[in-house]
């Protein structure tokens, strides 16, 4: 499940509603305790092998959501497993609401197959019509979707918990285990290890930074993903982290001291305002989600996406100024303490009611 998902089920069982979940089965996961989650037997995605795809097993997710009887039907993703929910719920006259994660349109090209990119809009656009409304996490999404058809696109999930992201998690043990002084500057990535996120300018970036600043700095990456061997021999000078739990990666924001994030297909860039959360400065790629939250020469710095030396520029500017680096730490705290999660958890539970019991005249949008 992703971390979305898992807050929306945790937040309409405190509030006393029943809830199911619907989610492919990874190999280090149970099928599911039969009660209020179900998972799918699923298979890697060729290309990104992280990525899991649920067999059509159709039939049972009928069953399984006949016997639940929900009131309201939430999709999460456009792959099988959402189709199979998308159809049980249209079928059932179950109020459905999707949402807008992840900007497939755009890795069709870092895919090799841009010309892809129109048909899957097409896709799209028909998966999300028929909903109550389509939640994004980003306002440059949500324009594009309302550009394309999808009137009620809306933006949600965006929110930030910055009780688990804060400043307090620093943790000395994290600074020893990535064998970094307390005078030494941590420079840190989040993020899957794949090509939509941009990753050639990571690593000139941070050749660059690395042959100018030698011992001064030690770069951390966050991660999995299928370029993970590429970045272990490209940056063999980078400590790896991997994957972590979610108390684990607040513990290492907040012993970082800036991170970088290049990608430019991210709707919202979560990873930015959980930095942000945790005290740091954030250097982002000047598009996609991250003109939202990042406020150049406040928050952090944005660099045109494509730019290695404009990132290692900024790099340098911040490595080098360590009150500078400071001052833009505790804005990005300030910053992200206005994305806390608990408004939009009150905003989510007010619109799941509205969709259940829509006002007259709401209509659908354009196929």
């Amino acid at each position: 499940m992703t971390t979305v998902v898992q807050r929306i089920a945790r937040l309409l069982r405190a509030a006393g509603h029943a809830a199911a979940v619907v989610a492919p089965r990874y190999p280090d996961r149970a099928a599911g305790n039969g009660n209020d989650e179900l998972r799918i037997a699923s298979l890697p995605f060729p290309p990104y092998p992280s990525v899991r795809l649920s067999l059509p097993f159709g039939h049972r997710v009928d069953a399984y959501l006949a016997r639940f009887a929900p009131d309201l039907v939430h999709v999460h993703t456009e792959g099988p497993l959402g189709t199979i929910g998308r159809r049980w719920a249209l079928r059932a006259g179950v109020p459905l609401v999707t949402t807008f994660h992840t900007h497939f349109p755009q890795y069709a090209r870092y895919y090799g197959v841009p010309a892809l990119e129109a048909l899957v809009w097409r896709w799209l656009t028909w998966f999300h019509c028929p909903a109550r409304f389509t939640q994004t996490p980003g306002e440059f999404i949500r324009d594009e979707l309302v550009a394309r058809g999808v009137a009620h696109a809306m933006v949600w999930g965006r929110g930030v918990d910055t009780t688990l992201f804060a400043p307090g998690r620093r943790d000395p043990a994290w600074r020893t285990r990535l064998r970094a002084d307390d005078d030494q500057v941590i420079v840190l990535h989040v993020g899957r290890l794949a090509r939509e996120k941009n990753l050639d300018v990571l690593i000139e970036a941070w050749r660059q930074g690395h042959a100018a600043f030698g011992s001064r700095v030690v770069w951390v990456i966050a991660g999995r993903g299928p370029l993970e061997r590429r970045i272990a021999a490209e940056l063999p000078w980078a400590r790896r982290a991997g994957f972590l739990e979610r108390e684990d990666l607040a513990a290492l924001y907040a012993s970082a001291d800036l991170c970088m994030l290049p990608s430019h297909t991210e709707t919202c860039g979560l990873v930015a305002l959980e930095a942000m959360a945790s005290g740091l400065p954030v250097i982002a790629a000047d598009a996609g989600g991250f003109p939202e939250s990042v406020q150049h020469e406040v928050s952090g710095l944005l660099v045109a996406p494509d730019d290695a030396s404009g990132f290692f520029a900024a790099l340098s500017r911040l490595v080098g100024n360590t009150v500078e680096r400071r001052a833009l730490g505790l804005q990005a705290r300030q910053r992200a303490l206005q994305r806390d999660v608990a408004e939009e958890d009150e905003e989510l539970l007010a619109q799941y009611g509205a969709a259940i019991d829509p006002a007259p005249g709401v209509a659908a949008c354009a196929a």
